[in-house]
């Protein structure tokens, strides 16, 4: 999109690029998302930027009205396969957090130096930065929706000391701490936490149509009892799961029930949920991991447009518009159950899961890592991809190059390419995959996973 274009989706105040871009005022000094409701700048007072974080690094306070921190990520980081993708997906999952620019470069196989030098010269923003706009979207998440002290939600958003906390809140939303709070949105209060053991609540937004439908019918056909289950009448469903997590352990609830902002020109919604953590530390790569698992960054509009064009799938997009195509909460996970299945991912469960510190109703166990099944089952094609993923010879992080990926599991012994397809798929989020023997054309990329989805909810291709 040029700049014209992109103001023209300003004045229409267009949601659908909610997340793709960012605009700022120069006179008041104020970034918002495309949709702001806010009397519409003049163009020469505009500034486009492609992310927050290079909005802030302008120096430009984040809008109290439309709150452009908060809007779903760019749909574009989950299609693009290259460096700058790859770096947002980690990122999002928390690695500059961990490990550093330097885990970051390693992870992608590239110098820090070059890192920093693309995602500066594309996105306008280095990795420290785009990192520090995440930690701040997180705290205030945690200023309004729980009653933590604020020195315990310093160090939960990740950072480094309670000065570098304040100094950021005060920066990005010309707000202190205290004062975030007291302007939290009313209804608010009822829902907040006294302890992290009571849960985090939250708001899941997407963009777009949210055809919630199908992708609980998906989790309740493939539930592992022990780590997940699927409770509730068909629409009204919430869906309960186990995570391991880089400093802990957690539980989390997400509902069926989507909620709309009631207004044409701010098409989309939320997905209510709430995070039970051992580790506050864990919230920021806790809610992009249940981003993935319900594809809640994905445009919808792009993907049901070109879709729908085509014959064949016209109708099944009518029907189901917004249909997304889930990822997978842990990847690891995802890959060892497509190839096993569900009856004998129960029996992994049961024998080599680690036991919860505090069980919550049937959620007893976390699933084995890939490392206990090497060593517990170590023959077959079972041990030979456990023993890769925990290697480091098949790589399924957010980050990891997804043909590599593929390279490395059809080179395993006894993984077929139907298996791969779901773990590229899922696992790996790719929006472009084709089954092997399905008819599925070209016209319809880069949005195959999405006609898949599509073929399976209306029974014309069968679940593997």
């Amino acid at each position: 999109m040029d700049e014209d274009t992109r103001y023209e989706a300003v004045r229409s105040r267009d949601a659908r690029f909610d997340g793709a871009f960012f605009f700022a005022v120069e006179t008041t000094g104020i970034y918002c998302r495309p949709s702001c409701p806010a009397v519409t700048p003049k163009r020469h007072n505009v500034r486009f930027f492609a992310t927050a974080a290079a909005a802030q690094g302008a120096g430009f306070r984040a809008c109290r009205r439309c709150r452009p921190d908060a809007v779903p990520g760019s749909a574009e980081w989950n299609v693009r396969a290259d460096v700058v993708g790859r770096a947002m997906r980690l990122i999002g999952d928390g690695v500059v957090d961990r490990e550093g620019v330097a885990g970051l470069a390693a992870r992608l196989g590239y110098s820090a130096r070059q890192v920093q030098r693309q995602l500066t010269a594309e996105l306008g923003a280095g990795p420290v930065a785009l990192a520090r706009a995440q930690r701040a979207h997180t705290a205030r998440v945690l200023i309004q929706t729980t009653d933590l002290p604020i020195t315990h939600i310093a160090f939960a958003a990740g950072f480094a000391s309670v000065r570098q906390f304040n100094d950021t809140v005060r920066e990005v939303y010309a707000s202190t701490p205290s004062d975030l709070r007291a302007a939290a949105p009313k209804g608010r209060t009822a829902r907040r936490a006294d302890t992290p053991s009571a849960g985090f609540p939250l708001r899941l937004a997407y963009r777009g149509p949210y055809h919630a439908g199908a992708v609980f019918d998906l989790l309740a056909r493939e539930t592992v009892p022990g780590i997940e289950e699927v409770g509730g009448a068909t629409g009204r469903r919430t869906y309960r799961r186990t995570l391991r997590l880089p400093y802990g352990t957690g539980i989390v609830a997400v509902d069926e029930r989507t909620a709309s902002s009631g207004s044409a020109t701010h098409p989309g919604g939320w997905l209510e949920a709430r995070l039970h953590l051992t580790d506050p530390r864990d919230l920021t790569t806790a809610v992009q991991r249940l981003r993935r698992l319900f594809d809640l960054d994905a445009d919808p509009y792009a993907v049901d447009e070109r879709l729908g064009a085509d014959p064949r799938l016209a109708p099944l997009v009518a029907a189901r518009p917004g249909l997304r195509s889930p990822g997978a909460a842990d990847p690891e996970e995802l890959a060892v159950r497509a190839l096993v299945g569900r009856s004998v991912a129960e029996g992994l469960v049961r024998r080599y899961g680690k036991a919860l510190d505090a069980p919550c109703g049937t959620l007893t166990h976390l699933f084995p890592e890939p490392a206990v099944l090497a060593g517990a089952e170590p023959e077959g094609t079972l041990g030979a991809l456990t023993a890769a993923l925990a290697d480091g010879l098949v790589r399924l992080d957010p980050g990891a190059d997804r043909d590599d990926a593929q390279a490395a599991l059809l080179a395993l012994p006894g993984v077929d390419p139907a298996t791969v397809a779901v773990v590229r798929t899922r696992a790996l989020g790719d929006p472009d995959v084709a089954p092997p023997g399905a008819e599925v054309p070209d016209s319809w990329r880069p949005w195959r996973s999405y006609a898949v989805q599509h073929l399976r909810a209306a029974g014309e291709l069968e679940f593997t």
